[in-house]
């Protein structure tokens, strides 16, 4: 109560004012490596929902491939998005293509429980992942002495 006050009389004398940011900040570390992970999850889900009678333990699957398929989705959008540029399009005409299949194929994931729609996914990935060495994102966006 008496923490409600002070801070109602802070207010009166100096109003909050609303700040306005970017939450993003380019931090120039981008890597394929992360929406490999989550896909691998998603096949890997996959498979333990159909190697299961739990039902409970099936429902959990679900959500959390779900999850995982959408987290794919961020980082295959964030290297399109901020790592992307056009120099990199020119030398991959294709590269559009193949990220906005990619995003789609998470969402195919996403929907259902077919192993084969998770394989997919990682293969759209690996050419993903291809783009991505071949326009020297290992050089320019890891950390030094990291495998390459």
């Amino acid at each position: 109560m008496v923490l409600t006050r002070l801070l109602t009389a802070v207010d009166r004398m100096a109003p909050p004012r609303r700040a306005h940011a970017h939450c993003d900040i380019p931090c120039g570390v981008y890597d394929p490596e992360q929406a490999r992970i989550e896909a691998e999850s998603c096949l890997k889900i996959i498979e333990k929902y159909h190697d299961s009678d739990d039902q409970l333990f099936r429902d959990r699957c679900i959500l959390v491939k779900e999850e995982r398929a959408e987290l794919c989705k961020h980082h295959i959008s964030v290297l399109w998005s901020d790592y992307m540029k056009p120099e990199f399009v020119e030398k991959f005409p294709d590269a559009p293509d193949v990220f906005w299949k990619a995003l789609k194929q998470c969402s195919s994931v996403k929907r259902t429980l077919d192993k084969s729609e998770a394989q997919k996914l990682l293969d759209m990935i690996d050419q993903i992942d291809t783009i991505w060495k071949d326009t020297g994102g290992p050089k320019t966006t890891r950390v030094a002495g990291r495998p390459g």
